[in-house]
Parts: C-alpha cells; sequence; structure tokens
C-alpha cells in the first residue's frame, strides 16, 4: 500500500511561481517564466494524493484566473478544495524564482496583501478540519493577521479532534518583515507539534549555531514531539524520536531543481503514517517509511517545478528497487 487512507488536511498557501525557462541566470536576465503551481502546504496535499493517500488543501485564494486555475490542480490531482474559500478583493500570490546553475532557489514575492494572508477564522471549513487524522502546517501562515489568527483556529481544531500535528516552517525569510520576528514566530507554535520536519538551513537559523548535529537537532526537541526530522539533501535525512536517533542515507540523482522535494518528502511520510501514529515508536518501521520518503524528495529534484515533479508510488519502487 502506497499510503493510508485518513484524511491528512493540509494548511496555509498556494501560490503561483513564475520559474525562469533557463537555469542559472538572475531573475532581470531571465529571458522568460513557466508559471508553475505552489507553495508548500499545497505540494504536500497534492504529494500525499499522487502517491494514493487522501488530502485536502485549506487556504484562500485569489478570485481570479490564477485562483481558480489553483483550485482546479488541487481537483485534477484528487485533492479536496472544501476548504478554499475566494476573496474578491485580493490577487492570489505570485513568486518569482531564480534557479541557481545549482538547482538552488531564490524568491522574490509579490503578496501586498494577497488572498492567502487575509483568510479570516470564521471562513475555515471545520467540519473539514476536525475530519483529519493528520493537520499539516507551515509558518508562512503566521506572518500576519487575520491569517495567523485563522492557523491558530485550525490547529486548535485540529488537535482537540485527535488529529496529529505535523509542521514545516518551510523558512521563506523574504516574506518575514525581519529575521529576529520570523524565529520568535516560527516558534511562537514549536511545542504544539507531534512531528517536526526542518531543513538543515533552518536548524541553522533556528538554532543560530552552524553544527548540523545531533546536539544541535536535539536543542530544538519538546515534551509533546513524537518525532523530529532534519533533512539533509542529497545526503538523506536525520531522526529523533524520545527512544532513538539515526540517519537515513540519500539517493543520487541528477538535480535540476530542488523546489518541492522537502514537500514531496513531508507528503510521503505523513502517507505513510496517518492510519497508524505508532510506527513512528518502531524503529525498524520508521526507517522503511523514511528510506520511502527520502526516495520522493530525490525524485522530486529531478524535474522543474513542484506539482510535476512529484512521484507517484510506481516511480519510487522503481527508485528503491535501483539502490
Amino acid at each position: 500500500m502506497a499510503s493510508g487512507q485518513g484524511l491528512i488536511v493540509c494548511f496555509g498557501e498556494m501560490l503561483i511561481d513564475f520559474v525562469p525557462t533557463v537555469s542559472g541566470v538572475s531573475l532581470a536576465d531571465a529571458p522568460g517564466f513557466l508559471k508553475a503551481p505552489g507553495g508548500a502546504p499545497a505540494n504536500v496535499a497534492i504529494a500525499v494524493a499522487r502517491l494514493g493517500g487522501k488530502a485536502a488543501f485549506v487556504g484562500k485564494l485569489g478570485d481570479d484566473e490564477f485562483g481558480h486555475m489553483l483550485a482546479g490542480i488541487l481537483k485534477d490531482n484528487k485533492v479536496s478544495a472544501d476548504g478554499v474559500p475566494f476573496d474578491k478583493g485580493a490577487r492570489t500570490a505570485l513568486a518569482f524564482v531564480t534557479l541557481r546553475a545549482d538547482g538552488e532557489r531564490e524568491f522574490m514575492f509579490y503578496r501586498n496583501p494577497s488572498a492567502d494572508m487575509l483568510f479570516k477564522p470564521e471562513e475555515l471549513n471545520l467540519e473539514l478540519i476536525r475530519s483529519a487524522k493528520v493537520f499539516h502546517y507551515g509558518s508562512i501562515s503566521l506572518i500576519v493577521e487575520p491569517c495567523r489568527a485563522a492557523h491558530l483556529k485550525a490547529m486548535d481544531e485540529a488537535k482537540k479532534a485527535g488529529a496529529l500535528l505535523s509542521y514545516d516552517p518551510n523558512l521563506r525569510l523574504p516574506l518575514w518583515p525581519s529575521a529576529e520576528y520570523a524565529k520568535e514566530q516560527i516558534m511562537s507554535i514549536w511545542d504544539k507539534a507531534d512531528v517536526i520536519k526542518v531543513s538543515d538551513n533552518e536548524l541553522e537559523f533556528l538554532t543560530g549555531s552552524n553544527k548540523i548535529d545531533d546536539a544541535s537537532a536535539m536543542s530544538l526537541w519538546h515534551n509533546n514531539l513524537k518525532l523530529l526530522l532534519v533533512t539533509l539533501g542529497e545526503k538523506g535525512c536525520r531522526y529523533y524520536t524520545k527512544n532513538f536517533r539515526g540517519s537515513i542515507d540519500g539517493y543520487h540523482v541528477k538535480t535540476v531543481d530542488t523546489t518541492g522535494a522537502g514537500d514531496s518528502f513531508v507528503g510521503a511520510l505523513l502517507g505513510k503514517i496517518v492510519d497508524d501514529h505508532s510506527i513512528i515508536e518502531n524503529e525498524a518501521k520508521l526507517k522503511e517509511v523514511l528510506k520511502y520518503s527520502c526516495a520522493c524528495g530525490a525524485i522530486t529534484t529531478t524535474k522543474k517545478g513542484a506539482i510535476p515533479a512529484l512521484p507517484n508510488h510506481t516511480e519510487v519502487l522503481a527508485v528503491l528497487n535501483a539502490k
């Protein structure tokens, strides 16, 4: 079975990424751009569905061509859009993404304010949120009100209904007024999450240390946490639970674009644990799940854009069997 059938609800932003037609140039020098749907929570929802799981996205879009296009992409990918209101007064968010020669990214955002920032608590589909077995979110929805209040209410309702809370801060510093405020807000909901995934760069940012080691990772541990993951790009990931810790090797692929790799990793993980949260407490089972998740992340870097690059179960098996 590729994925469990419990509902995974992903809360936050969905937007259009404009990606240069050629890699390794600045935004100013790019000869043209391809539009690619994106936004980390939406990517996670589609990653879950692509692997055969059940997912819903909750976030606000502009009542414009791009907003309706994004809602259509959710539906085309078998992700529920029952929690998606449209704002008549604000546009769907846009991001221009530079792909450096090594496949890493730089961002320039158009959100002043975009529809996702104007999501109000009273617009939440609480029935949908309360039916989640896993509730996943990032930190971009914490930057401004009223979206922050909607985020906190959704998280609270999901937790009360018994959902596992999954948090990927997904740091995008250009969106925050300051690095200090980003850190303060990201940490403000830290102790609510059951599962937290950070990248190596986010670990450095949140700890203020340039060491990517167990001590640095464990400084982020909190008593309610069940699983802490540190992703290391092509080097795989490290995992930490109350009773054990370890690492999983990455998969060597030809990287074209790292967009969506972390979201693919998270979607695969959540799809595997949604029906059986106890997998987190069984190291042998967890390692198998994380190998699968790392393979998903690796495959996602081999194509441009996030959503088109998210793998299906057959593609993941091919990579796992080749190793």
